[in-house]
Order: C-alpha cells, then structure tokens, then sequence
C-alpha cells in the first residue's frame, strides 16, 4: 500500500525535483507533484508525494516543520477530496 502526503508551506521556487530529493532518504518516492495555478503557472505554495505506508510515516514525522528553501514545510497525510454534487 501507499500513502499520499501533503506538503505545505512551500516556497513558489520548489519544484518536482526538489520535492523528490527531499523525500528520497526516506524511500521510493512513486510520485511528486507540485500544484500550480492554471492561470499564471505559478506554484500555489503545495504539494504531494506518493509514498509506500512505512517509508511514508517515517518521512513525516521527520519533514513536518524542517526548513527547505527558506521556509518550514509541513508534512501530513493528504485527506480525500469529495468532488461529487449536493
């Protein structure tokens, strides 16, 4: 199984890659994505990351709150969006 983070509180410079080498020492990183405005392109200062459960754990309870690139990222585990009508 995995299990999705969510990272917060990302600096606008962050990219993929940086969100990979971040999260490598920790284990298989299956995916990495940083969410940018449709209009501009512009990161929106978020992202995710697709780890398996155990590499997974490890790594947010050792990123939430470490500085990368200036600022202190949170790290926690990303909720389910509904998308569904009323």
């Amino acid at each position: 199984m995995s299990k999705r983070l969510h990272v917060g509180n990302l600096s606008y410079q962050t990219t993929k890659d940086d969100l990979e080498k971040l999260f490598a020492p920790f284990g298989a990183v299956m995916d990495a994505t940083v969410i940018t405005d449709r209009d501009t392109g512009r990161s929106r200062g978020f992202g995710f990351v697709e780890m398996a459960d155990m590499d997974a754990e490890k790594a947010m309870a050792q990123l939430d709150g470490q500085e990368m690139n200036g600022r202190c990222v949170t790290v926690t585990e990303a909720r389910a969006v509904s998308r569904g009508g009323r």
